[in-house]
């Protein structure tokens, strides 16, 4: 017995909310960049569930790509708060403004 695909669309619904909720609501770098990459997941199985559900392979082909990026994202973006800890000695999004004049 499978699961039927509006219930992973209900998960990856909710799961890109609280991603959404994430980033919308904390401060912190770091998480915001978690949060990120729970809505970059909520795609991946949304993308999965659909190949699965129509038989095709292209929607997990390109959960491939996606986590690529994922995966790049995290490292430069964790290269970028390293680099800012560095100079402001925080990683909170109110108190860095160094792209201001």
């Amino acid at each position: 017995m499978s699961v039927p695909l509006p219930y992973y669309l209900a998960l990856s619904a909710i799961l890109f909310t609280i991603g959404v909720i994430g980033v919308l609501a904390r401060r912190n770098v770091i998480v915001i960049f978690m949060s990120i990459e729970l809505m970059l997941n909520s795609v991946n199985l949304t993308l999965v569930a659909f190949s699965a559900f129509l038989g095709d392979v292209a929607g997990q082909a390109l959960v491939f790509f996606v986590m690529a990026v994922a995966a790049a994202e995290a490292a430069v973006g964790l290269a970028i708060v390293i680099a800012v800890y560095r100079n402001k000695q925080t990683v909170h999004v109110d108190d860095i403004n160094i792209l201001k004049w």
